[in-house]
């Protein structure tokens, strides 16, 4: 009778490079060479091995390999979001980056949770990567511990912590929003008020929020008009109801500048939806140069900032400390360019 027992049925074996080497008549230490780039061996016979690999779906055990080489062939990369464009854009540049150098990316993400980042410092760290990468939004002390002890590459990226563990790629958020908030002060702001968001201790947010007061302290002006309202990330929902929870307690706001450009597109809407012209009445900024601030109408003022780049940096500094292992122990610190644009949610002129 013929065999109608599905796939699933059937017991499953896992081709191993035996089979391999058995099946193309040659030894394993052939195949193993074959399976490497630049390999010595006849271009026809690596040919005829990969063909045979290829054939029986054979996958070589890389923890195998990494045994005798110490190469896991992983950069760890931890980040709080996984639906954030940005973030999105950093891991397409830095893969761009590593697959240069045959490495891969194995993921993590955190929810802006120091305590969850901290258990997938650690998973992580037991499986050897070549270097390690992380959003920088605050660590515990025993994640500072972890990564201080171990010798690879470790990048915090998208801030310039005062407490780095290692090498940085990015830019300062205070300094970023020290810098707007100057701005929209010289544009003749004087009533402004931050939107940030609640329990954002040692985060970008908080950085941001510190620039906002370092800014306006400077100024002589108020710096204690501040809403914190939800958990990072704000969205546009939770931007609209801040809104008014700004114009209850500061009705003669002037400028709001939010913590990102989600939060400024929901206060924005909020504003319109109540007859409050912006920016006639109340002006709006945010962060980040999302697409939504430059399709917004009125388009958002905003914080540029560029991930691809800060992925693409990430990715070629990995690339150099690299090749330069045991000869080089300097402290690499890049910046990324940070820088308000203006558009016409202030534009008072």
């Amino acid at each position: 009778m013929p065999d109608r027992s599905s796939p699933s049925d059937k017991p499953k074996t896992q081709v191993t490079m035996r089979d391999v080497a058995k099946a193309a008549g040659v030894s394993r230490m052939t195949v193993s060479r074959a399976l490497k780039k630049n390999s010595p061996i006849a271009a026809e016979t690596r040919e005829h091995i990969l063909k045979i690999v290829r054939d029986l779906n054979y996958v070589p055990d890389q923890m195998a390999g990494s045994l005798t080489t110490k190469k896991s062939g992983f950069v760890a990369t931890l980040l709080p979001s996984l639906n954030n464009l940005h973030f999105a854009q950093t891991v397409q540049g830095l893969t761009e980056e590593l697959e240069k150098i045959d490495l891969q990316i194995l993921l993590g993400h955190t929810a802006y949770s120091a305590e969850r980042e901290e258990v997938l410092v650690e998973a992580l760290l037991r499986r050897r990567p070549e270097a390690m990468v992380l959003s920088y939004d605050g660590h515990t002390e025993r994640t500072y511990e972890l990564l201080s002890s171990v010798d690879i590459p470790i990048i915090e990226i998208w801030e310039r912590p005062d407490r780095a563990i290692g090498h940085t790629v990015g830019f300062s958020n205070k300094d970023a929003s020290f810098r707007m908030t100057q701005a929209l002060i010289a544009k003749g702001y004087r009533n402004i008020t931050f939107l940030g968001e609640e329990d954002d201790s040692w985060t970008r947010g908080a950085a941001r929020r510190a620039g906002f007061v370092a800014a306006m302290t400077a100024a002589g002006l108020d710096a204690s008009r501040i809403v914190q309202y939800g958990a990072p990330p704000l969205s546009i929902d939770v931007g609209a109801l801040a809104a008014e929870k700004v114009m209850q307690n500061w009705p003669d706001t002037d400028c709001i500048f939010c913590v990102s450009d989600l939060a400024a597109f929901g206060v924005q809407s909020y504003l319109l939806s109540k007859g409050i012209q912006v920016p006639a009445q109340v002006a709006i900024a945010g962060f980040g140069n999302f697409e939504v601030s430059r399709f917004a109408s009125p388009s958002i003022s905003t914080v540029m900032v560029d991930p691809l780049t800060i992925g693409r940096e990430t990715g070629a500094l990995i690339t150099r400390l690299l090749k330069a292992r045991g000869t080089d122990a300097s402290t690499n610190h890049i910046e990324v360019p940070a820088d308000p644009i203006f558009r016409q949610s202030t534009d008072n002129s």
